[in-house]
């Protein structure tokens, strides 16, 4: 059997396997969260005034802005667990956060503010960020990759990297409602720098467990 027919099974073997890998996937990401919850609330808690922080629209728009990470790459995900697929089409979609992103920092910009930008970008626990993101990913992560391997990427390091998003961003779902930094400022910079190191663990680790 030569290369191209190989690759010809592959994907109709994998056009009927597209739905269980999103089932295997979706069930993993849903055992995987309780561990990551069990994680935030046992090492960080929640912050103890969310009940008031939620009337902050800046504190809601973290959960907007996470939100629209993680379900696009999820959708990239699924996509990419069929052969010869690629991100061609396909990247735009995580355009999506950055767009909320620059609406916040727009709709802040146009506030009266009493600290200085650079304060606001700082905030007061980037380092807890950027740690914590990624330590609460590891479950996601796990999970995220054991659904992909239920399909055939054919470029593993790429798929592994999405992956890093989809835990990434439900990870940073979880850390939000810890954060007491809500400026668009601080989640620009920390939440999408803890992001890119998941991604960057996925596209490490792909290539190691994704390849068939």
């Amino acid at each position: 059997m030569d290369t191209d027919q190989l690759i010809r099974t592959l994907a109709a073997d994998n056009a009927q396997r597209v739905q269980p890998v999103g089932i295997i996937m979706a069930l993993a990401l849903m055992a995987a969260t309780p561990v990551s919850t069990a994680m935030l609330l046992i090492g960080l808690g929640i912050r103890p005034d969310i009940w008031l922080a939620v009337r902050n629209p800046f504190f809601d728009l973290k959960f907007v802005v996470t939100t629209a990470l993680a379900i696009p790459a999820l959708v990239i995900s699924l996509h990419l667990a069929r052969p010869e697929a690629s991100l061609q089409g396909w990247s735009w979609l995580l355009i999506a956060p950055i767009v909320v992103l620059i609406g916040g920092i727009a709709a802040e910009m146009m506030l009266p503010q009493r600290a200085p930008m650079m304060a606001r970008m700082v905030g007061h626990n980037s380092m807890l960020c950027v740690s914590a993101i990624p330590v609460l990913s590891l479950p996601l992560l796990a999970a995220a990759l054991f659904g992909l391997r239920h399909g055939a990427p054919s470029r593993p390091a790429v798929a592994g990297a999405i992956a890093g998003l989809v835990s990434a961003g439900i990870a940073a779902t979880l850390y939000a409602a810890h954060c007491n930094d809500d400026s668009p400022l601080f989640v620009a910079t920390w939440y999408s720098t803890a992001a890119l190191i998941v991604a960057g663990l996925g596209a490490a680790i792909g290539p190691r467990v994704l390849r068939y």
